[in-house]
């Protein structure tokens, strides 16, 4: 279920979008074990001035009536990357196990804010992101990580194309210092 009372699906810059998802699934690993993803997103976009948006965005989720080790990976939540917390490698951020391979988790939480500055056809984005995945059903909002950038948006008729970099704070032994995300319309 949701709503969308934005004013462009690729690149908004007033209004908000709420949605909720819930999804009932079952494992048939062993005995069928009934369980339900749920999340929630909200993102808002506020223009300050003609050439000026601040957005921002936030996501919970939780898989609940499963234990993580019944749950196909495919169906575990994950955090990273370009559309969840930048500054992380792709699905890199939550639990590993002993290789250092995320494993996935049963909750999330993810919070972003963006400052978008666009001047003609071009544009430079600061953005602060911050997010965490964990093992059991209810997210606490404790560990959560962040990581920091500026991208830049070239404006076409049809959307912006963006380049992020972003860097994460509090950077851990093997984590990447620098993460590059490219693709078409706002993060969120």
């Amino acid at each position: 279920l949701g709503m969308d009372r934005s004013d462009s699906l690729l690149d908004p810059t007033k209004g908000f979008r709420l949605s909720g998802l819930v999804q009932p699934e079952g494992s048939l690993a062993g005995n069928f074990t009934p369980y339900a993803r749920t999340q929630i997103d909200g993102s808002a976009y506020y223009p300050v001035m003609d050439n000026l948006v601040i957005a921002g965005r936030i996501r919970v989720a939780s898989i609940l009536g499963a234990d993580r080790e019944r749950l196909a990976p495919s169906r575990r939540f994950y955090g990273g990357g370009g559309g969840s917390v930048r500054g992380f490698g792709y699905q890199q951020l939550g639990p590993k196990d002993a290789n250092n391979d995320p494993i996935g988790g049963r909750s999330l939480n993810e919070v972003a804010v963006e400052a978008r500055y666009r001047f003609g056809n071009y544009g430079v984005v600061g953005f602060v992101d911050a997010g965490q995945v964990y093992t059991s059903s209810r997210p606490d909002f404790s560990s959560m990580r962040a990581g920091v950038g500026l991208g830049g948006r070239f404006y076409t008729n049809f959307g912006p194309m963006r380049l992020d970099v972003a860097t994460p704070i509090g950077r851990k032994p093997g984590e990447s210092r620098v993460s590059i995300y490219v693709s078409i319309g706002q993060a969120f």
